[in-house]
């Protein structure tokens, strides 16, 4: 693993663990832990088991889900090492996962400036409504919606700095936003969520909350922006042609 991936693992890894409620960990479990919040309780996010060691045994680890994690309808699990994810995959699709692989992309920020016109910090009660109205079109039930809105507010607990950015119409309608994550510690900036309202299209929105980002990360002092991208999906080849490269992958896993 790179000195890169490792600090981006790392921040990962403490992202999750500050932005929970609760924290489960054993000592005979080395290498794994589960973050809960009953608050956010339909959200994967905030109540999944996180794996980060080698030596984990991947036939135990929907027990130990179950059993840290307590019933639930579904059960997340993240692998943040790709090695370790690849062994466990064959093993939890026979327990009956899902199996996705994300890839981390990472670009410098050096000479990255604001764009004209940039997208603006804002706060979570204005941006609610936009993500509320687009978490009701992608998923079924009031519920899931009101808590994978809501939950934003955890992640203000997750790094140094949590801004979020909107980019707007020329009329001030919100058609882009995203979270922004800076760590001048960790040297290292993610964007989060990146989403484009789907009537606003076509018309840069998206570029210009990237760029905005990159921007602010840059003029902290941070070296480095990353952020997630499904293997399998589009996202992966739109970062690639703003530079983005791939350095390394970890594996989701959801039970069915």
């Amino acid at each position: 693993m790179s000195d890169l991936l490792e600090r981006v693992t790392a921040f990962r890894t403490a992202f999750a663990r500050r932005q929970a409620a609760e924290v489960v960990e054993r000592p005979e479990f080395p290498g794994v832990f589960a973050v809960r919040d009953e608050e956010f309780a339909l959200s994967h996010e905030h109540n999944h088991l996180v794996v980060t060691g080698q030596g984990t045994d991947p036939a135990g680890l929907p027990e130990l889900a179950a059993r840290w994690l307590g019933p639930r309808p579904q059960y997340a699990i993240t692998v943040l090492d790709d090695a370790l994810g690849e062994r466990a995959a064959p093993v939890l699709v026979e327990a009956g996962y899902e199996w996705a692989t994300v890839v981390t992309l990472v670009r410098d920020t050096a000479g990255c400036e604001l764009p004209e016109p940039a997208a603006l910090p804002i706060e979570l009660a204005e941006l609610r409504a936009a993500v509320l109205r687009q978490q009701s079109e992608w998923f079924e039930g009031a519920e899931l919606s009101r808590q994978l809105t809501d939950r934003r507010a955890a992640r203000l607990r997750g790094a140094e700095q949590v801004r979020f950015l909107a980019a707007r119409t020329p009329e001030g309608g919100i058609a882009a936003w995203a979270d922004l994550y800076l760590d001048r510690a960790a040297g290292l900036a993610q964007v989060e969520d990146l989403v484009t309202d789907a009537r606003h299209r076509g018309a840069g929105h998206g570029d210009a909350v990237l760029a905005t980002g990159l921007a602010l990360a840059a003029a902290a002092g941070i070296p480095q922006l990353f952020l997630l991208a499904d293997a399998a999906d589009w996202p992966r080849t739109w970062y690639g042609r703003r530079g983005f490269t791939e350095i390394g992958r970890s594996h989701s896993f959801h039970s069915r």
